[in-house]
């Protein structure tokens, strides 16, 4: 019923269209019905005067019957053109809140899911969904309506007649009942694979470099393989239950034309029953088995809009973890006094990343993050913006919990240059503009400049204006960072996470970079997450974190002449730097 409830309510916004396309129904069983008592009348009215009489009425009966179709015909027009408009109105509503959820759900949801089967709840489900939403209540109520009425209309023609076809249409029913909770298994099952198909297209397209790079296309092909004979299978299994279940159907509704035609006879010979009657009781049984084939194929549909439809308000009802709370507050006026108080952070609730940390940064400093891969940086400055939310302790901006603040106010105040630099497929401009959407064509260019990107892009065929590719794919990895660090000059952020930011550059760009990220950090709070010890000797203070939590800290001079952790690190690379000199 919760799902029932939950599909109803997108017919809301569409009444009218709803209720234009029921009376249509409704107009069009009624013609369906009348046509066959019209005959009966007439073979028992009409045809049975003179000549004249005939010829005289029958031009009125052939207009009128033309007048009942031409509304028809409107009826049958509006179904199938603005009932599909409804049908797919509410698909695009489904599917703009389901991508409007995707995009509230925290980072632990996609840690958990794969691209590929959300890509498959937001394409395929959502279409048989949107099929189900017009062809169900229509054909449903257009079914029931002729089942009763042409019944009804049986009852009047001969009742035991009428009697022994409800009997076989009862054996019909439970032969259908049985069917059909076989269907719904299997069309469940079947949403299930086509998702694992997605996902290993997805999967395997998004890495297709590196793929090829390993010469490993043999073994994608396998995979996918794998997946799409499962999903063959699958897809097997459903339509051999769905031939039994239509060739089922059929060999009952031939069995009804079986039984008028045995026991019409035997109430003819018995004089219960007119030869005209048995005329016009065949054709009520043509109005009363076509319903019942459209629910038949109904069935069909029902499951499989019933499959996805489960699985779009599984997703729904998803619960966001990281919410703003009833009374959150504005971040305003921000310094950029960063703490980090006790703070302890556990994935899954079990496998721990960070213990009883504390750190105090105060406003317009860089503090720097340096250690081996898996020590918490990342982590530590992901509880920041709330990307995560600490398991124990408290992450404060100016003596406010993060989490008492809302997460627009709060992420607006925050620029992150990351390690793994997203381009997005569009242009040079858009890519840059996503630092402040409505950003003039100076800021941009100012932006551009700031992060020493400008005469490459203007060196380019069509500069601002440049195609990026897939996740830029035209771009170099070097390109692609000072483009987002670009967009960060252009956000203007009080507080800067910079995790690896100058990673992917060579030394010269490095160089201007670094000067420029300099620039932008003077009277800002900055977080530097850095593998490269040159980046980071003019920070305020240098914090070493292993997997045992914060081993050292304080400025570059005082961890050098320590001789500890940081030493070790720095000494590594720069004697590195000498065997390369070499």
């Amino acid at each position: 019923m919760f799902i029932l409830k939950k599909f109803i309510q997108y017919y809301k916004p569409y009444q009218f269209l709803f209720y234009m396309d029921m009376v249509c129904a409704l107009t069009m069983s009624m013609i369906d019905l009348a046509f066959p008592q019209i005959l009966n009348l007439l073979t028992k009215g009409l045809f049975t005067q003179s000549s004249a009489e005939i010829l005289h009425g029958i031009g009125y009966v052939g207009g009128g019957l033309i007048v009942m179709y031409l509304i028809r015909y409107g009826c049958q027009y509006y179904i199938t053109s603005w009932g599909h408009v409804m049908g797919a109105r509410m698909e695009s509503d489904m599917r703009q809140d389901l991508f409007d959820h995707l995009q509230r759900l925290p980072f632990s949801y996609y840690d958990k899911n794969n691209t590929g089967e959300m890509m498959s709840k937001l394409v395929s489900d959502l279409f048989d969904i949107s099929e189900l939403a017009h062809h169900g209540p229509e054909n449903l109520f257009i079914s029931i309506l002729k089942i009763i009425g042409s019944f009804a209309l049986l009852m009047l023609i001969h009742v035991k007649m009428t009697l022994i076809l409800l009997c076989v249409t009862m054996i019909m029913v439970v032969f259908s009942v049985y069917q059909n909770r076989k269907l719904k298994a299997i069309f469940m099952d079947n949403r299930k694979k086509i998702a694992n198909v997605n996902s290993r297209v997805q999967d395997s397209l998004s890495g297709i470099r590196v793929v090829k790079s390993f010469a490993n296309e043999e073994i994608e092909s396998e995979k996918f393989k794998s997946s799409n004979v499962e999903f063959l299978d699958s897809k097997e299994t459903g339509y051999k239950i769905m031939g039994s279940f239509h060739a089922g159907n059929n060999f009952f509704e031939g069995l009804l034309y079986v039984t008028v035609l045995v026991f019409g006879g035997v109430f003819i010979a018995n004089g219960t029953m007119q030869l005209t009657d048995l005329a016009v009781y065949a054709l009520y049984i043509g109005i009363f088995i076509n319903p019942l084939d459209v629910l038949i194929n109904f069935t069909e549909q029902f499951q499989k809009g019933y499959a996805g439809f489960k699985r779009f308000v599984d997703v729904l009802q998803t619960e966001p973890e990281i919410v703003d709370k009833e009374d959150a507050i504005s971040l305003t006026n921000v310094r950029g006094e960063i703490a980090f108080k006790d703070v302890s952070f556990y994935y899954d609730k079990t496998t721990e990343v960070l213990e009883k940390v504390t750190i105090s940064i105060e406003a317009g400093k860089t503090v720097a993050l340096v250690g081996p891969s898996g020590g918490g940086k990342t982590t530590l400055c992901s509880l920041l913006p709330r990307f995560y939310d600490v398991t124990e302790g408290s992450v404060t901006i100016d003596g406010k919990d993060v989490r008492d603040v809302t997460l627009k106010s709060l992420r607006s105040n925050i620029g992150i240059v990351q390690q793994d630099v997203y381009m997005f497929a569009g242009s040079v401009r858009d890519n840059i503009s996503y630092g402040k959407p409505k950003a003039a064509e100076e800021e941009i260019i100012k932006a551009a400049k700031n992060a020493n990107i400008h005469d490459f892009i203007m060196s380019l065929d069509y500069g601002y204006d440049t195609y990026v590719g897939e996740r830029g794919v035209r771009l170099s990895g070097g390109q692609k960072q000072r483009l987002a660090i670009a967009r960060v000059f252009l956000k203007n952020p009080k507080i800067l996470i910079l995790d690896e930011a100058t990673s992917a550059l060579d030394n010269e760009s490095e160089r201007h970079i670094q000067a420029s990220l300099e620039q932008l950090s003077k009277d800002r709070t900055t977080i530097v997450i850095a593998h490269r010890l040159s980046t980071i000797r003019n920070a305020d203070e240098i914090i070493v974190i292993n997997d045992r939590g914060i081993q050292e800290r304080g400025n570059h001079e005082t961890l050098l002449l320590q001789d500890g952790l940081y030493a070790k690190y720095y000494n590594m690379q720069f004697e590195g730097l000498e065997e390369l000199n070499k």
